[in-house]
């Protein structure tokens, strides 16, 4: 069975990168700098304060690995990383595992994001980025191509690649009896950064690709690559390695989840 790798990205704004294009120096806070690229960019957007994807700095990236009958859930973060070494790291594993990669709204923003930051970095992601020259089966099934499935943004597949048909992962999440977001949701998580509540941000990045997994199952059940019998063992097995774990925002998870 090929690994299958489901990843989610929390991002904050990129501080060092602002002072640089802007010239700010040290006379003004991090959250200074921060609260200023917001207010230029509601000004430039009309409203909207989402920052330019190159100005997104990450700190996390949660994962979920599903690999031969292991169920894992981990995370790349800060403190334990800076951005560079949390990018390399995740990129390594797709070099290791040629995973199957899902995510929601990986398409437009978490790899963008990610392609930005890398180059920024000096990241090497050589597998990623194979369009068939190293590998000839790349050619006709690569990470890039948004029409290719080795890479599959859930959301851009189940809006028929149309934007006006896109939803929203916690609402549909809910919808299928899943929690959904619990506490926290992207726009708390500069704030949160500010506070130092860097283990928050990641419990509720691992809770969200969580979330993709079970509605990724819902859709492998709908097209048929498991059957009812598969897809209940695939939602016992999340269910029992969550227990496992053991954590405050697994048993939290698990509490809203109910009995299914």
């Amino acid at each position: 069975m090929t690994p299958t790798l489901v990843f989610d990205i929390e991002t904050i704004p990129d501080i060092a990168g602002l002072r640089r294009l802007h010239n700010v120096g040290p006379e003004a806070s991090d959250h200074e700098v921060g609260e200023m690229a917001l207010l230029m960019r509601r000004q430039q957007t009309g409203g909207s304060d989402f920052l330019p994807h190159y100005l997104h700095r990450v700190v996390t990236i949660s994962c979920v690995l599903r690999e031969g009958d292991r169920f894992r859930v981990f995370s790349l973060s800060e403190p334990e990383a800076d951005e560079g070494q949390i990018i390399q790291r995740f990129f390594d594993g797709i070099e290791k595992y040629t995973p199957q990669i899902v995510s929601w709204n990986g398409g437009g923003f978490d790899l963008p994001v990610l392609h930005y930051r890398a180059m920024l970095h000096g990241v090497t992601a050589p597998k990623y980025w194979d369009w068939g020259d190293d590998d000839r089966d790349f050619k006709y099934n690569n990470y890039l191509n948004r029409y290719h499935t080795r890479h599959l943004d859930l959301m851009d597949v189940l809006a028929m690649f149309s934007g006006r048909a896109n939803a929203p992962l916690d609402e549909l999440a809910k919808l299928y009896g899943f929690p959904g977001k619990l506490g926290m949701d992207g726009s708390a998580v500069w704030p949160a950064y500010e506070r130092g509540e860097i283990a928050a941000i990641r419990d509720y990045c691992e809770t969200d690709v969580v979330n993709t997994w079970l509605v990724y199952l819902r859709f492998m059940k709908m097209r048929g690559s498991l059957t009812a019998a598969q897809y209940e063992q695939e939602i016992a097995l999340a269910r029992a390695s969550l227990e496992e774990i053991g954590a405050e925002h697994w048993f939290e998870f698990l509490e809203a989840w109910g009995e299914g």
